[in-house]
């Protein structure tokens, strides 16, 4: 047995160790994006929502199909290096590129690296995580994972603090996310593979069939939910209207993270005790709360106080959600995953739009409207909670 560290398996936290450089990358450059793309390349805010509505799509649109793949094959890391790589890639190449229609090109091409390389990384890391502990090791991942995040914001910070909100100091931060990225998959390319069973037999079109009914009741309200989803960028912005500074928005984002990595391990071991529906339950109730205190905010100890509720919830939706599908689906994990994430993804893409034109209205109306869809998607998740769990069996 491989010697543990933080009472997980080895690879949760190599592969943690990977998603901390990625996210220092992604999320330094995603810290400042909606600022840049709208008030430095000069965007609407309307667009913003597209761009962010596909890039959400998109960052879900491989899932199904790369959950298939592995499962399939049983290949986890081939597959997770080939995702991490095209997001890498897709970062090099912002650094050639200034105007309006490429740098949202790149966001929608970075974010299909994403999508490709979340299921057989989540199936990888399930596989290796204890039914028991499995909550805690999504935890730790993603407590790893953002760290990366709040130290991206923080350079961004930093980088623009110094050379002032330019296009000097952006390109700066593009280089170094390059750098953070390709540490990423030299790590990941070093790592030993953890293969899982090959279902070497089985069309992606049949696929759907072989999945439990007990995750297919799930996909409903994780469904609806989804309609309540606006991009983290309309979250950015809003504190700019209310009076946060670019380089304090940056700051924002970075408490955000440091709210999300403290609670994560935690509430996972949460989960684990007393049982992950019960997660799923505060998750939604936490998303409700959040929202309906950016349609009041109006000072900025507020929207602080929002930011930091905020990563609470993202900690639940990043690890305690999948933790739960991969209780539901023991057998083809990765394809269940993916499903999930397409089907999340599908729907972020009118949510996002949705959510621009109601905030072209007014902002709060694109708040008002998550708390509705969100209240309705926790109603009927406890409705059709019976029906998620097996006979002589609990989903914990």
């Amino acid at each position: 047995m491989k010697k543990r560290l933080f009472n997980v398996h080895p690879d949760v936290l190599k592969l943690g160790i990977v998603s901390f450089f990625t996210d220092v990358s992604s999320e330094a450059i995603f810290s400042v994006f909606s600022i840049f793309f709208t008030v430095v390349l000069g965007a609407s805010s309307a667009l913003l929502g597209l761009v962010e509505g596909f890039s959400d799509f998109f960052a879900s649109s491989l899932d199904y199909f790369a959950g298939w793949l592995s499962d399939r094959s049983g290949k986890r890391k081939p597959l997770t290096i080939l995702g991490y790589g095209f997001s890498t890639l897709a970062k090099i190449l912002l650094l050639v590129i200034t105007s309006v229609s490429a740098v949202a090109s790149f966001r929608i091409i970075e974010r299909l690296g994403k999508s490709f390389r979340g299921p057989p990384r989540d199936a990888w890391l399930s596989s290796v995580a204890e039914e028991s502990n499995r909550g805690y090791a999504f935890g730790v991942h993603k407590a790893l994972d953002k760290s990366g995040a709040i130290l991206g914001p923080i350079v961004a910070y930093l980088l623009l603090n110094h050379f002032g909100t330019n296009m000097h100091a952006f390109r700066i931060l593009f280089i170094m996310a390059a750098i953070s990225a390709v540490i990423a998959v030299i790590i990941l390319s070093l790592m030993d593979d953890h293969p899982g069973t090959p279902h070497e037999r089985e069309n992606i079109f049949k696929a759907w069939g072989t999945l439990s009914k007990e995750f297919k009741f799930y996909l409903i309200p994780a469904g609806i939910f989804s309609l309540a989803y606006f991009s983290f960028g309309f979250l950015l912005l809003r504190a700019y209207t209310l009076g946060f500074a670019i380089k304090d928005v940056v700051l924002l984002y970075a408490l955000f993270n440091i709210s999300f990595v403290i609670v994560s391990a935690p509430i996972g071991k949460l989960g684990d005790f007393i049982g992950r529906k019960y997660i799923i339950i505060l998750g939604y109730i936490i998303y409700a709360l959040m929202s309906l205190g950016f349609v009041f905010a109006t000072h900025k100890w507020e929207v602080i106080a929002l930011f930091i509720l905020f990563g609470i919830f993202y900690s639940i939706d990043e690890a305690q959600s999948k933790a739960f599908v991969t209780d539901l689906e023991k057998d083809r994990r990765a394809t269940a995953i993916g499903m999930l994430n397409f089907v999340n993804g599908l729907i972020y893409l009118p949510a996002s739009v949705i959510a621009g034109a109601l905030w072209l209205l007014h902002p709060t109306y694109a708040f008002g409207f998550a708390v509705i869809t969100t209240l309705v998607a926790l109603c009927v998740f406890i409705f059709l909670q019976p029906r998620m769990i097996k006979k002589n069996e609990s989903i914990i």
